[in-house]
């Protein structure tokens, strides 16, 4: 087995050796051995591929669409896209010069830092969130400023935001947004983003907005801050929540030409183009596929009805999710606020597994994370072993 010789280690870039594993999947690792085991841990649908797409795939197998595709996505992707950003925000998007199709929401994330941030920026993160912001900022040289919104119910204010464009001044460059949000479900509602918009508007702010779950909402409209200050926000999306594509691994985002130009560059470095296949399935799901996510969302609401009401009945306390797939659930104070310790034991004894909250950044402590994309015998069997285990 070949090892790297100690007086070589200063090869590695140092930013990248500063960072901690991602933390969400090294604890699905470790507690994945444990046999028996319900997971409630991964943001992965239950559901399969909505057969009409599975066919499309297969069609453009059989087609030998196998070759590479334009770097910014296959035109018949990027109208679809434009037409259902259109139809659903009401934000008009050139399917040529503003949208690029990518490799999952996660590359788009990645290579719009890496095209947009320098070192010294500072990049408002509202916590908790989902854990990738944090490394996407930090390797550019930027500065990832973390900004607790417990307080608030899990939301960014208006007010909040000033208050820390006070502290840094012209140094922030940008603010993330992620909603509904991964791990707490929480959404904005049309007057809170208009509050939210103002500002940003007025620091000429770049907002980097994740609308991954943007399908799964709930109980209200769905507000993309896009329709409200399209000039200065870059929408991220894509199809593993809605349409339960987690494999394909494709997202898409859509943003202002100059905008497009830089990152396209980024883009086309990381990964030259989507696959074809993926792209052929995603079409067909925006297509013909609008109400696939309507099926998975009225299953999901039930899910969270269920498991949420069980688990205020078991002592925990829940700020109930607008959306998305996860509950984010504060420990009974009798159990101390040690969230890896917490979720350890009860993967360990009750068989349950969880993530825990300080996974997310600030205010996750004291929190762990269930994620009900799970198929609901194993919603039930979580309930029952986390009631026995609250219990004893």
């Amino acid at each position: 087995m070949p090892t790297l010789p100690n007086s070589m280690w200063s090869i590695v870039n140092d930013r990248v050796n500063s960072l901690p594993p991602a933390q969400i999947r090294a604890f699905d690792d470790e507690i994945s051995a444990i046999p028996g085991l319900v997971k409630l841990t991964l943001g992965e649908p239950d559901f399969n591929v909505p057969d009409h797409v599975k066919r499309a795939a297969e069609k453009s197998i059989e087609d030998n669409d196998s070759h590479y595709s334009a770097s910014r996505g296959t035109i018949e992707l990027r109208q679809a896209i434009s037409a259902y950003l259109q139809r659903t925000r009401g934000v008009s998007y050139d399917p040529e010069k503003e949208i690029i199709v990518t490799v999952g929401g996660t590359e788009a994330i990645t290579a719009t830092t890496f095209a947009l941030l320098n070192p010294g920026d500072k990049v408002i993160v509202p916590t908790p969130i989902f854990s990738l912001y944090f490394p996407s900022v930090s390797l550019t040289g930027a500065e990832p400023v973390t900004v607790n919104t417990a307080a608030q119910g899990f939301l960014l204010t208006a007010d909040r935001l000033e208050e820390e464009l006070a502290k840094y001044g012209d140094q922030v460059k940008a603010v993330v947004l992620n909603y509904p949000n991964n791990p707490t479900g929480r959404t904005y509602s049309r007057a809170e983003l208009t509050a939210l918009a103002k500002v940003i508007k007025d620091h000429q702010l770049l907002a980097i907005v994740d609308e991954i779950y943007s399908e799964l909402v709930y109980d209200q409209p769905f507000t993309s801050l896009a329709s409200l200050v399209p000039d200065q926000t870059v929408l991220i999306n894509g199809f593993s929540k809605s349409h339960a594509m987690t494999g394909y691994r494709l997202g898409y985002l859509a943003a202002p030409a100059e905008v497009v130009d830089q990152v396209s560059k980024m883009h086309s470095f990381m990964v030259t183009c989507a696959n074809d296949t993926a792209q052929a399935a995603a079409l067909e799901a925006l297509t013909n596929g609008q109400d696939d996510p309507v099926e998975f969302r009225q299953h999901y609401q039930q899910r969270r009805d269920r498991l949420a009401s069980a688990m205020r009945k078991m002592g925990f306390e829940i700020a109930v999710p607008d959306g998305a797939f996860y509950l984010f659930a504060k420990i009974p104070a009798k159990y101390g606020d040690d969230d890896f310790k917490f979720a350890r034991e009860l993967a360990r004894k009750a068989k349950v597994g969880v993530i825990p909250g300080s996974a997310f950044g600030p205010g996750g402590e004291g929190h762990i994370r269930l994620s009900y994309a799970a198929a609901d015998q194993n919603i039930d069997l979580a309930i029952d072993r986390l009631a026995d285990f609250m219990k004893n």
